[in-house]
């Protein structure tokens, strides 16, 4: 019932003929829904902008557990919330917790939501600390953690950003026409971007080599591109790379606006 309100309105849209391309009389689509299981590497998120990937699938044994022994479904990083200021995850969590305790529903509008003070009755009334916090104890060891965790019930949805769709891997493709770069993105069946923090991890790690084939003849060094494929062919490890593309872009766009750059070359070993 879900996928047929779901995709009728498309079927419908088909059949009009609208959005076909010059030339198209009948366009037939077939669409097929598939349960794929939460994996590492799938994007969740809250509702107050919380959102993340998933680290690590443990089983129901291993996951930290309640005085009770109910196992929590997922653990949060604390850090996700004081830096972005998003605070409605920790009130919903708390509310949560007590309503679920109490048997009750509970709607918090946008902005006349439960305030923190009755959100706090609400767990007194329930019989949890005021807190919103419990001992949690290890799954692995069975210890108890050294301090009280924020426990209870939140809303998180499955996006759909999964990670079997973003695998992407490439050795040779399209090159953009302006930069003579990779292009970017599955779509385009781009490159991987070395932006400029991968470039100083690279250099803080001393790898000086790996850098000059990253920033050259594996992007934009055309002459070096092809040097490197003779190279290769002939059984020659040398790697001779050539001035980047982009810096012949950087002249152009320089000379556009009247400054007169140009690369001066040297012709014998005096000059």
């Amino acid at each position: 019932r879900y996928l047929e309100s779901r995709y009728d309105e498309r079927i419908d849209r088909v059949k009009r003929g609208d959005e076909l391309p010059p030339g198209v009389n009948k366009l037939v689509k077939v669409y097929i829904a598939m349960k794929r299981k939460l994996q590492i590497g799938d994007k969740m998120a809250g509702r107050h902008g919380n959102k993340g990937v998933v680290a690590m699938v443990l089983p129901d044994e291993d996951m930290p557990y309640l005085p009770d022994g109910t196992p929590v479904d997922i653990v949060l990083n604390p850090l996700g919330v004081p830096s972005r200021m998003n605070v409605g995850q920790i009130l919903e969590t708390h509310l949560g917790w007590a309503a679920k305790t109490l048997g009750i529903y509970v709607a918090t509008p946008v902005f006349e939501g439960a305030k923190e003070g009755e959100i706090k009755d609400m767990l007194k009334k329930a019989g949890l600390p005021g807190t919103g916090q419990i001992t949690l104890c290890d799954g692995r060891t069975g210890e108890p953690f050294k301090r009280p965790v924020t426990v209870g019930y939140m809303y998180m949805l499955k996006l759909h950003h999964l990670v079997d769709d973003k695998m992407h891997a490439r050795s040779i493709g399209p090159y953009s026409l302006v930069t003579q770069q990779p292009l970017g993105g599955k779509a385009q069946f781009g490159g991987q971007r070395l932006g400029e923090m991968e470039v100083w991890a690279l250099e803080a790690y001393g790898a000086a080599y790996t850098l000059q084939e990253f920033l050259t003849v594996k992007s934009d060094d055309v002459t070096g591109r092809t040097r490197m494929y003779e190279a290769i062919v002939k059984g020659d490890a040398t790697l001779e790379p050539g001035v980047p593309e982009s810096f012949h872009v950087l002249i152009k766009e320089l000379q556009s606006l009247a400054l007169d750059v140009e690369l001066l070359e040297k012709k014998g070993k005096g000059e």
